[in-house]
Order: C-alpha cells, then sequence, then structure tokens
C-alpha cells in the first residue's frame, strides 16, 4: 500500500503532470485485503472471541499498515509548526478512539479515510481525460520534403517555408498553407467543431487537425513553437496557475477552519467533565468532531470543478487561461464587440455595381480590378473578387496611391488611360460632384476614368451567420448592454448595429479611442458586473488587456489579440462566447453545491456527535460519503 501523504486535498491538479493512464489495482486491492481483515476482527470482536490484548493484535498492526502515510504526514507537519491539516485530525481522532479502547473504530476511521482518499484521488485523474485528449494531439513526426524524397523529422526541426507531406488519417504537425491536393481536415481537437472542413491550395492549415480524405502538400508558415497547436496546449497547462475567488476562499478557510475545529474539540472534552460529566463520553464526541470536520469534500471538490469546467470548455474549443477567468464570465453586465472580424466575417463582397453611362457595368468592374490587383487591402481584393473574366493585368503601368482615399492607375494599349478608384475625399479633390447618401449599409467606392465619373462599387462586409443568434442568446442570459466598437464610417456601424439590435455603436475609433471607452466603463461608479470585451485584431489588443475578460476570436484572430487575451474561442463564433458563459454558469453552480452539500452534512453531524446522537461510524460514514459525492458532483463540470 501507498505511504504517500494524507488525503489528496492538497494536490495540485496540472495537466502537465505525468499520468498513468490505468486503473489503480495494487491501491485498491490492498485496501480490499485491509476491509477484508478488517471486517473479520470485527466479527470476531462482536462475538467476544478476541480478548483484549488479541483485539490489540490484530487492529493495531493494520491500523499502523493502513494509516502510516497519514500519521508519518502529521508528525512532519507538527515538527515544522505547520500541524493543523487533515491529516493531523485523523491522527488525533483515531489515537484518541484507541486511548479510549474503541480500536475497531480507531482503525475504521483511518480505512475508510483512506478509501475515500484513493477514491477521490481517482476520481482527480479521471477528470483530466479532456486534458489528455488535448495533449494526446501532439504530433510526433512531420514528412519533411528534402532532396532524396520525404524524410520523418520531429516537428520542432522544420524550418518556416519548408515543405512537408500530410498523408491521409494523420495529423497535421505543424501551421501552413496548402501548395497541393484537396482534402477534408478534422478540426474538432482545435475548434469543437464536428463538421469537417474542406481544404484546396491556399488555404491555411493548423497544427493538430486530423487530414481525413486525401494528400497534402503543406508550406509551413510557423515554427513549430508557435502554432496553434503548442499554443492552445500552453495555455491548457498554465490555466491552473490563476485560482478563482472561490477556490482561493476555500484554501484560505481550510486554513482558519482547522485550528478553530481543534480548539473547539478540545473544549467539547475538557469544559463538561469540569461540570460533573463523564471525560470518556465527552472526550469521544471530541473525537467525532475531529472526524467529521475534515475539509476534505471542499478541498479537493472545489478545484476540481474548476478544473473540470477549464477541461470541458476545452472540449468545445474554448480555452480559458486561468479559473478566475472563468468564474468572471458568471458576472457579466456589459459584452462589448468589434466588429470587422467578430460580428462580421471580415471577408468583403462587391454586392452591387452601378455604372454611369456610356459605361456599361462588366467595364466598370474590369477595369477596377485592374486598377486594383497589385493592393493587398480587403477591399482591393474584394473587386478583384469579383471579376471572374480574364484580368488583363498586363495593360496596368503604374500605380499611384493616395493614402486613406484611395488609387489612381495609368494603363496602356486601352481606351482608358487613368483610372481613380477611391471614396469621397478623393473624388473632391479630383473636383467630382459628391454623390448623396446611399441608403445601402455597406462601403461605397467610386470610380472615375480618365477624370469622368464612371461609377461606383458597393462593397459590404457579410455578418457571421451565428451573429444574431448569439445577440438574442445573451440577451436571454440577463446581459444589460451589448456594444459594438469599429473603425468603420458611422453609416456602416449604425447599419450593423441596428440588424443585430445593439444597444449602443461607436464608430470611427482607433485602436487607442476603443481602449479609452473600455476604461471610461470600468471605472464607471457602482458597476453592475463585469465588462467583456470581443476582438481578432491586432489592434484590438490594447482594449483585450483592459477589460475584465478579454475575448480573442481565435480561429483566424492575430497573434497579438490571442496572447493578450483571457479566453480564446478557437472556431470563429460569437455563439462560442455564449457557450462559454453557459459553462461558467454551469461549474459556479456546482462548486456552491458541492460547499453548501459539504458544511450542511457536516454541521448537522457535529451538532448530533456533540449530543451524543452520532458515533465515530456515522463521522466517518457522513464525512466519506459527502466527500465522494462532492467529488462526483464535481465531475460534472467537465462534460462541458
Amino acid at each position: 500500500m501507498s505511504t504517500s501523504s494524507g488525503c489528496g486535498c492538497h494536490e495540485t491538479v496540472s495537466p502537465s503532470q505525468e499520468q498513468v493512464d490505468r486503473f489503480p489495482w495494487r491501491e485498491f486491492g490492498l485496501l480490499g485485503v485491509a476491509i477484508a481483515w478488517f471486517g473479520v476482527g470485527l466479527v470476531l470482536s462482536v462475538r467476544e472471541l478476541l480478548p483484549l490484548w488479541g483485539e490489540w493484535l490484530w487492529f493495531i498492526p493494520a491500523y499502523l499498515w493502513v494509516g502510516w502515510g497519514v500519521l508519518t504526514t502529521a508528525g512532519q507537519r507538527v515538527l515544522k509548526g505547520k500541524a493543523l491539516d487533515e491529516n493531523f485530525l485523523m491522527a488525533i481522532a483515531t489515537i484518541g478512539a484507541i486511548a479510549i479502547g474503541e480500536l475497531p473504530e480507531a482503525l475504521a476511521v483511518m480505512l475508510f479515510y483512506r478509501l475515500g482518499e484513493a477514491i477521490q484521488d481517482l476520481a482527480v485523474d479521471r477528470s483530466r481525460d479532456s486534458i489528455r485528449a488535448l495533449l494526446a494531439i501532439r504530433p510526433d513526426l512531420a514528412n519533411l520534403k528534402t532532396a532524396a524524397g520525404f524524410e520523418p523529422v520531429p516537428p520542432e526541426s522544420v524550418a518556416v517555408g519548408a515543405e512537408i507531406l500530410v498523408k491521409p488519417g494523420e495529423r497535421v504537425p505543424l501551421d501552413g498553407k496548402v501548395l497541393s491536393g484537396e482534402s477534408y481536415l478534422d478540426t474538432s481537437a482545435l475548434t469543437g467543431e464536428s463538421v469537417p472542413r474542406s481544404v484546396q491550395p491556399g488555404e491555411e492549415v493548423l497544427a493538430g487537425s486530423i487530414n481525413q480524405t486525401g494528400a497534402l502538400t503543406v508550406r509551413i508558415t510557423r515554427p513549430f513553437g508557435e502554432s496553434s497547436l503548442v499554443r492552445i496546449l500552453e495555455l491548457v497547462e498554465q490555466a491552473r496557475q490563476q485560482k478563482a475567488p472561490t477556490e482561493k476562499f476555500i484554501s484560505r478557510f481550510a486554513r482558519r477552519y482547522t485550528p478553530i475545529v481543534v480548539a473547539l474539540a478540545v473544549a467539547i472534552a475538557l469544559i463538561p467533565p469540569l461540570f460533573g460529566g463523564s471525560l470518556t463520553q465527552w472526550g469521544y464526541r471530541a473525537l467525532v468532531l475531529l472526524v467529521i470536520s475534515c475539509p476534505c469534500s471542499l478541498v479537493v471538490s472545489i478545484p476540481l470543478g474548476y478544473f473540470g469546467g477549464i477541461g470541458g470548455a476545452a472540449k468545445q474549443g474554448i480555452l480559458l487561461k486561468g479559473s478566475v477567468f472563468l468564474d468572471r464570465l458568471t458576472d457579466v453586465s456589459t459584452v462589448v464587440f468589434d466588429k470587422t472580424g467578430t460580428l462580421t466575417e471580415g471577408s468583403f463582397e462587391v454586392t452591387q455595381v452601378q455604372a454611369n453611362p456610356p459605361w456599361d457595368e462588366d467595364t466598370l468592374l474590369h477595369y477596377s480590378a485592374i486598377a486594383e490587383s497589385q493592393s493587398t487591402h480587403p477591399i482591393a481584393q474584394s473587386i478583384g473578387r469579383a471579376w471572374t473574366g480574364p484580368l488583363d493585368s498586363h495593360r496596368l503601368q503604374t500605380v499611384q496611391e493616395y493614402p486613406g482615399r484611395g488609387v489612381r492607375a495609368t494603363l496602356t494599349n486601352s481606351k482608358v488611360c487613368d483610372i481613380y478608384i477611391g471614396n469621397e475625399r478623393l473624388f473632391q479633390e479630383l473636383g467630382l460632384a459628391p454623390l448623396p447618401k446611399s441608403p445601402n449599409p455597406g462601403t461605397r467606392v467610386r470610380v472615375a476614368f480618365d477624370g469622368q465619373d464612371a461609377g461606383t462599387l458597393e462593397v459590404s462586409d457579410r455578418l457571421r451567420d451565428d451573429a444574431p443568434q448569439a445577440i438574442q442568446a445573451l440577451r436571454d442570459r440577463g446581459i444589460q448592454r451589448i456594444v459594438m466598437l469599429t473603425g468603420d464610417s458611422q453609416q456602416v456601424g449604425q447599419a450593423v448595429g441596428d440588424r443585430l439590435g445593439l444597444d449602443e455603436v461607436y464608430s470611427e475609433l482607433l485602436p487607442e479611442d476603443k481602449a479609452t471607452l473600455l476604461e471610461k466603463w470600468l471605472r464607471e461608479p457602482r458597476r453592475p458586473g463585469a465588462v467583456i470585451f470581443v476582438g481578432d485584431g491586432i489592434n484590438d489588443a490594447p482594449a483585450l488587456a483592459l477589460a475584465d475578460v478579454g475575448v480573442a476570436m481565435g480561429g483566424l484572430g492575430s497573434d497579438a489579440a490571442i496572447e493578450t487575451a483571457d479566453v480564446v474561442l478557437m472556431e470563429d463564433s460569437p455563439a462560442k462566447l455564449v457557450q462559454a458563459i453557459a459553462i461558467s454558469h454551469r461549474t459556479r453552480a456546482i462548486v456552491w453545491q458541492n460547499i453548501i452539500l459539504s458544511l450542511a452534512v457536516k454541521l448537522l453531524v457535529i451538532i448530533l456527535g456533540t449530543l451524543g446522537l452520532a458515533g465515530l461510524w456515522e463521522a466517518i460514514i457522513a464525512d466519506v460519503g459527502v466527500a465522494l459525492v462532492a467529488v462526483a458532483n464535481a465531475t460534472r463540470a467537465a462534460k462541458g
């Protein structure tokens, strides 16, 4: 039997620790032998077949064998001046029982305490399954393309720009872009999304996803240490470093609770005999108090509940950087969203083409696509995607940029020589009359051919499919204020806000403006709850850092946003925020169920024991029972 120190109450539940993924048969087998030994001795004792010296020879060796770890740990902590913990409670209670001649009860207390401890440890180990599943997605090899063919190498040794082969059934070892091949990827371990994602040449693949159907040649875009997979593992491993307020409360409670219990037990044992009570009777009642007062059910189940909540969220593609943020999500009054890439897809498309005679729509779109063909601006790229015919980009001779306004492109061998494409500010500089305001919510791009107004292109950013449902779900959860911040124009921002039914919309903001607004809301007196900020870009990093809970859209979000945020949604879906809040409420409910259950049962048995209506048997059954019920309840949080 293991002689490790006492109760597993103070064990740090860390997914980085090595775990033996098998049932502890030896531990439970030895406990089974001890229980059988105790049962035989109890029968012999009840039938008075054991004399007093026989009871000592039968029960005391078994007691020492079962409880040696608890006794030695208690002794070591006494020598260090840190005596008052659960090991001390069990040691003093059982030694006291031996002193008053209750040998079977002394062994029973220690035996069932150790059995409860073993079952608790097993429950803690099982609660790590979701974290083990994450750790299991770490690939061991990458098929690196070399002059001699493809060579299996450790992913850590593959440089950015190298090419690897990912065969069907293999995990993608590093982040990269597909060079050749088409396939479906299972990204459930990263995003919680069960539907396979189709990938083609030019599209990104993330480390940790499983290639299902076709072979892919991938060019590496990030070293292994910066890949999405490693980032996930680091976030999960660090998540336990920040304790939730409830978890800290229980730790402080246990440290102060034990001395009070010991003092109360001493008072019960000594004061009544001063007024004529039996020293043996009141000493026995004091021992009952010590047994039932062990805080294991609280100290084990509370951290286990939060750890289960973090693991359950990770299964759903929601990464929390600490249980403190899981706790804060239960008390939210304001949710602040960035617009582009968060509530909208950040993928622009041309929704309307309006040409002025003598030009037609195809001509307007074709020449606009040529003029913007060298730009990396999202709006410029959307114009290029809108033209599906031959581009004839060889006609493009020169491009002159007007920062924040547009471009001028000069073409050759064409009916049109100069193309101006940009916003109203650029066209006012050209001396062209301003256009009336458009009723449409998109961005309007004007086009001029050789100084003449040729027409306009309407470019819009699509709402995410689940954005309206996510906003409504937040309303249903009682969120008092939902706000959107954007750098877009007031017209575009307000149109999105109206479609989603948001409370407030702030437009034409710079990154520092977003941070200033966050600071203002955080400093509001009598603020009813936490302020959440949800963003995805590097420009959102200051606001993410300031918010009570910063939430990054991690699927396509920038590295700066993900590193700064407290919660990372691995799928770019606002609905994941609602799911994270639901998990936090579920976890908090489970934690408080355990607190109330543990304290209520302990208080009841303490009262009954003090009145002489409960003995050591009832105390140990209640103590072990409530601990096991609390631990079993805490493991529900891991279901997500």
